[in-house]
């Protein structure tokens, strides 16, 4: 015979977690699964040279951005805001606005040392600007709760970046071929067009930049 223990033990659910998301989380798996799908044919490009896999490493993103403007809409609409949320949007933020364009840099051709160096930073001051947010965004907020304003850029702001380089692309741009050509400095090459995701970053991590929410 079962113990009483054993008859009133919860039943452990299969795939629980993924059956506790809610739309909203689904929207932002979306951007992430845009991100890395942006990634993947980046790599793709590099391995083949196949300008296909450039433009759809490209076209992922404003995907990405769409499901990561729509998701806290329909979060809030829902009435379905949440910590697991919060925390899932900063990842898939970071997988797609982070990450995503610095291999794309990567990819058009910024391969110096010096290059890697200025993306890595890219990279960081976006961790960075994520984590200060998350920590930050109770102390922000006003009345009901909702943050009025960025401490730096959003990381989004990233894709003008993308935008910049996708007409760059479009038109041969890309590879030797990018503005203002490539320059040795010490042992390891620099390709000038890299600062932009510099100056990208540097925005993200500003205390002194404050970006109305909308």
């Amino acid at each position: 015979m079962k113990t009483v223990a054993a008859m009133t033990k919860p039943r452990r659910r299969r795939f629980s977690m993924i059956r506790d998301f809610q739309m909203a989380d689904f929207l932002t798996l979306g951007n992430g699964f845009c991100g890395t799908g942006s990634m993947l044919a980046t790599l793709k490009y590099v391995a083949s040279g196949d300008l296909d896999f450039l433009r759809l490493a490209f076209g992922l993103l404003p995907i990405a951005l769409i499901c990561d403007f729509l998701d806290g809409r329909v979060a809030r609409a829902r009435a379905e805001v949440s910590m697991l949320g919060q925390e899932l949007d900063s990842l898939a933020d970071l997988v797609s606005f982070g990450v995503a364009p610095a291999a794309l840099a990567f990819g058009l051709g910024m391969r110096g040392g010096w290059d890697a160096i200025a993306l890595v930073y890219f990279v960081a001051c976006g961790i960075s600007r994520l984590a200060r947010y998350n920590a930050t965004a109770a102390q922000l907020a006003g009345e009901g709760g909702k943050v009025k304003y960025y401490e730096g850029t959003p990381i989004p702001t990233s894709l003008a970046l993308v935008a910049l380089f996708g007409a760059l692309a479009a038109n041969g741009r890309i590879g030797a071929a990018l503005p203002l050509g490539v320059v040795t400095l010490g042992p390891m090459e620099l390709h000038p067009a890299v600062l932009l995701f510099v100056v990208s970053g540097s925005a993200m991590i500003s205390k002194t930049l404050r970006i109305p929410k909308p």
